[in-house]
This record gives structure tokens, sequence and C-alpha cells, in this order.
């Protein structure tokens, strides 16, 4: 006979083991930047280069957000075949669409309005930044290829099969960097090719992992209309497009703070260790779709986007100590040991990141279970003003760049998340809705 905690841990579920495949592809996928960032600072230019390919790859990541809520999209409508197809139209138009828009901005006069004027970059950052940006227009199409190969094994639980594509590679990536390096294949240009090979053979390994869940797939006789998806889409991008946003706003006020180009290094490289594991952190919304609570049960996942932002946040810290820091940052990222300081600092200023996502992601995913996309533009249009207002009183006050940054997410984040839960218990206080689940069916 079966006791009580044995049917509790049976009705309980497993949110590690769905969810720790996606925070590891999601992490790894974006590692790869600081891998490429070796071959980028050993460049003529050092790592002035690393600071113009993180503004380009920032600026690459602002527009691809326009397909920011796709994979939310293709778990609510993708589930039959007739869903998977519209979705999978939908993602390629709306690709080929951000591609050519990234193309027509590359135009010289277009980018230095860009780079030098609006960001405010030096010439020694702006020009690295221009000449990779041009060189990562495939590498943008490429992403929104993936993107319905990934959703249909995440619909199907497959986040072990659906993450091996992105380990691969990784460890593809970090294969290539060191070898473009010994080969003195080696600045901005070349760390964009060490980037984009690997990409385009974890598109090809993704689509053979789908096979069979694509086989798999069920026949409705009815389907979600391209627009309907579009329409749910966008409202999610929009926060995604004001997340990346906050990206170039933060480089512009660091650029405009004392010693831009020791200091913007300094933060990109930290930031390239907690972007990744906040990136990971973002996989919550996921978790809370495949798993979908009542409004009234969500501290579980409240609790477990927590423990999973804390275990995240530890990560990059690591590589702060001694030894660590001086074999990644001054041996492999080329960084002046005098300036190990200042990046140590800005990782401490950036600990809390993961956290403050990984509850906003929870959150989130709250908000689209219950239809309500609009308050998730709500919270980032929040998490703008606060970066501007932060980001202001910074800067006036004379805070070091390789501050800014950090505190500013932080901050930015916790508004973003007490503004959206705050509506949406409003909104349920007022009219409780029916929570929709990834099946299209009513839970409540």
């Amino acid at each position: 006979m079966m006791t009580d905690n044995t049917l509790k841990a049976r009705k309980t579920p497993n949110y590690t083991r769905f969810f720790a495949p996606l925070a590891l592809q999601a992490t790894s996928q974006a590692l790869s930047y600081p891998l490429v960032a070796m071959v980028a600072s050993r460049g003529h230019g050092g790592p002035l280069n690393l600071a113009g390919l993180a503004q380009s790859n920032a600026l690459m990541y602002m527009l691809g957000t326009f397909g920011f809520g796709l994979i939310t999209a293709g778990m609510m409508f993708g589930k039959t075949r007739e869903g998977y197809q519209q979705f999978r139209a939908v993602t390629l138009s709306l690709g080929l669409i951000v591609t050519l828009v990234q193309a027509l901005l590359c135009i010289p006069t277009a980018a230095h309005l860009l780079f030098g004027r609006l960001i405010g970059l030096p010439p020694s950052i702006e020009h690295p930044a221009a000449m990779t940006f041009l060189a990562t227009v495939p590498l943008q199409f490429l992403f929104f290829i993936r993107i319905p190969f990934q959703v249909v094994m995440y619909n199907a639980s497959a986040t072990g099969k659906a993450s091996l594509a992105t380990i691969l590679r990784i460890l593809l990536t970090a294969v290539l960097s060191p070898l473009f390096c010994l080969a003195d294949a080696v600045g901005p240009l070349w760390a964009v090719v060490c980037l984009s090979f690997p990409v385009g053979l974890e598109v090809a390994a993704s689509a053979w992992l789908a096979r069979p869940y694509l086989a798999r797939l069920r026949v409705s006789a009815t389907a979600p209309t391209k627009k309907e998806i579009f329409l749910f889409n966008l409202p999610l991008s929009i926060g995604g497009y004001l997340l990346a946003l906050s990206s170039i706003l933060l480089g512009a006020f660091i650029a405009r703070a004392a010693s831009p180009e020791r200091m913007l290094p300094a933060y990109y490289l930290a930031l390239g260790l907690a972007a990744p594991v906040a990136y990971g952190a973002t996989r919550v919304l996921e978790v809370v779709l495949a798993f979908p609570p009542s409004f009234d049960a969500d501290r579980r996942t409240l609790k477990f986007a927590l423990a999973a932002g804390a275990v995240l946040g530890l990560l990059p810290l690591m590589f702060i100590l001694p030894g660590l820091s001086d074999l990644y940052y001054i041996r492999l990222q080329n960084l002046d040991p005098v300036n190990l300081p200042l990046v140590r600092i800005a990782a401490l200023a950036l600990a809390l990141y993961p956290v403050c996502v990984a509850v906003r992601a929870q959150g989130e995913g709250l908000a689209s279970l219950a239809g309500k996309p609009m308050t998730v533009i709500a919270g980032q249009v929040m998490f703008i003003i606060t970066i501007l207002l932060t980001g202001s009183v910074l800067l006036t006050l004379g805070i070091d760049g390789n501050l800014i940054g950090g505190i500013c997410l932080c901050f930015g984040s916790l508004a973003s998340t007490a503004t959206l839960r705050l509506l949406l218990r409003w909104i349920i206080n007022a009219d409780p809705p029916k929570l929709k689940s990834p099946d299209s069916g009513l839970i409540r």
C-alpha cells in the first residue's frame, strides 16, 4: 500500500529533469560567445575587438527578438501537424524579414549612425562592431531556422535530445577556437566564422533529431491561423526587444562613464559568463508551460525559479577565484592583468542577475498561460524605464562603468517582475482566468 509521501512524490512534477537540459542548452549556446571571444581579442586591437563584437552581437540579438515569443507560441499552438506547419511558416517569414532589416542596417552610413553616434562607441570599437554586424547576417537566419525543430522536441518533452545538438555545437566551438588561435586566424571576422560554422551544423543536427517527433504529430481538423500565431508572438517579442535594447542602452551608459576603453571590455568579459547562465534561467518559462500550475499554486514553480537562479548565479563567480581568473581572463581572453580587478568587480555586480531573470521568467510563464501577454510588455517597459533611471543616476554619481551594467540589470529585472506580478494579481482578483495549457485546452 502506497504511503502519502509516495503519492505526493508521484504527483510532484520533476521540474529539474525537464529544466536541466534546457538550461544546459541555453547556457552552452550562449557560451559560444566567450569562447570565440579569444579569437576576436587576439587580433589587432586586442580586447577592443571583443567590445566591438559584443556590441554587434547585442544589436543582432535585439533584431532577433522579434521572434522572442516564437518558442512559447510553438508550445501553445504547434502540438498538431497543421498547427506546426502554420507555426513554421510564421517563424521562417519573420526570420527573412529580420535578416533583411539587419542587412539594410549594415549600410555604412546606417552602421555609423548606430554604433558611432547613437551608442557613442569610440572609433577603435566602432570599426569591429560594424564589421562583425555585417558578417553575422547569415547567422541571424540560422537561428530562426532552428526554432521549429526545437519546439517539436520541447512539446514531446524530449528536452535532453533538444539540448544535444547545442551541446555538440559548443564542443565544436571549444575545439575550433584554440585551433583558430594556433593558426593565427584571429580578429573579429574570424571570430564570426568560428561562431557561425558550428551553428550551421547545430541546425542540421536539430533537424535530424526532430524527425521522429515530426512524424508523430497528430492530425487535427482545425488549426490556428498564421495571424493568430503572429499576434500571440508579437507582445512577447516586443518584450524581448525591450530586453535586448537594454544591452545597447547599458553600452551607451558605460561608454559615457570614465575610461570607457577599460570599462567596456571589463564589463563585457564579466557579462560573457553571466549572460549564458542568465539565459539558461529564462528556461523557467518553459517549465511553467510544461507543468501548468494554478494561480493559487504557483509558489512551487516560484521556489524552483529562486533555487535554479541561485545555482546558476554562482557558476560565473568561480572564474574570479585566483588561478581560474588568470587562466580564463588573462591567458584565454588576453586581458591586461592590470584590468583584472575591474572584471572581478563587474562579475560580483552581476551575481544576482540570474536569480532576477529566473523569477521574471516564472511570472512570464504564468502570463502566457493566462493569455495575458500584454502584462509581459508592461513589465519590460518598466525594465527599460528602470534601466534609464538607474543608469542616469549612477552616471551622475560617477559610478565606475564596470558596476553600472550589473546594478542596472538587477534593478530593472526586479522592477519588471514586480510590475508583471502586480498586474496579474489585479487581473486574477477582478476576473479569475482559465489557464491555457500548451495543448490549447483549459485547466481550470
